[in-house]
């Protein structure tokens, strides 16, 4: 029997991703998304940190459902802005989940920033909780600089502008095979994987 275990999100590209990478890894459970469940009020992201927002969407989630839930929250801290837009990267520009306006408003304020001081890391935290009230949070970060301009239609949010360290391409520019290998998201799920595989393995 599959076990079921439920990521609690609505974002169509973030869920790919982490089916991507939980599917592969543990195959006898099957990942659902928040439109595969009944509908619930979910509470804002009131967190100070992107650690307390994935663990309160979790506990959300596992509260309404019964189901074993994964929730993360993630975003980009930029060195210049004091890690800013933080937990607030969704919402930069002031409308949730505007990527075109987030992005260009952060362009436009590291416009004078020389490039040697863009330093950025996309950071993830993710957190499972189960109905037996099992918590476990990881967090991981991705460095690398925020670009002067978009570049590469792979991904989502701020994936166009930030060059990972080491590569020539923007986040946006990758595979989702290299994406996955390399990013924030995909560090803090394949950390989370054995811990998903004991805590789900042994019921």
């Amino acid at each position: 029997m599959s076990t079921r275990l439920l990521l609690a999100t609505r974002n169509a590209g973030k869920l790919a991703e982490l089916q991507r990478l939980l599917e592969s890894a543990m195959p006898g459970v099957e990942v659902i998304g928040l439109r595969d469940v009944e509908e619930y009020p979910e509470a804002p992201e009131t967190g100070a940190t992107f650690a307390d927002n994935a663990l309160l969407k979790a506990r959300e989630a596992v509260r309404y459902t019964g189901l074993p839930a994964v929730a993360d929250d993630s975003g980009l801290s930029v060195d210049a802005l004091n890690g800013m837009p933080g937990v607030l990267s969704a919402r930069w520009s002031g409308r949730h989940g505007d990527d075109d306006a987030n992005t260009a408003l952060l362009l436009g304020q590291l416009a004078d920033v020389p490039d040697e001081r863009r330093g950025a890391a996309f950071v993830c935290a993710a957190a499972l909780v189960t109905p037996d009230g099992t918590e476990h949070v990881l967090e991981r970060e991705w460095r690398g600089t925020v670009v002067r301009a978009k570049r590469g239609s792979n991904g989502f949010g701020y994936d166009p502008v930030f060059e990972p360290a080491g590569l020539s391409q923007t986040s946006a520019e990758l595979t989702p095979a290299e994406k996955d290998a390399r990013s924030h998201r995909g560090q803090a799920f394949a950390a989370l994987v054995p811990v998903l595989a004991e805590v789900l393995g042994a019921r």
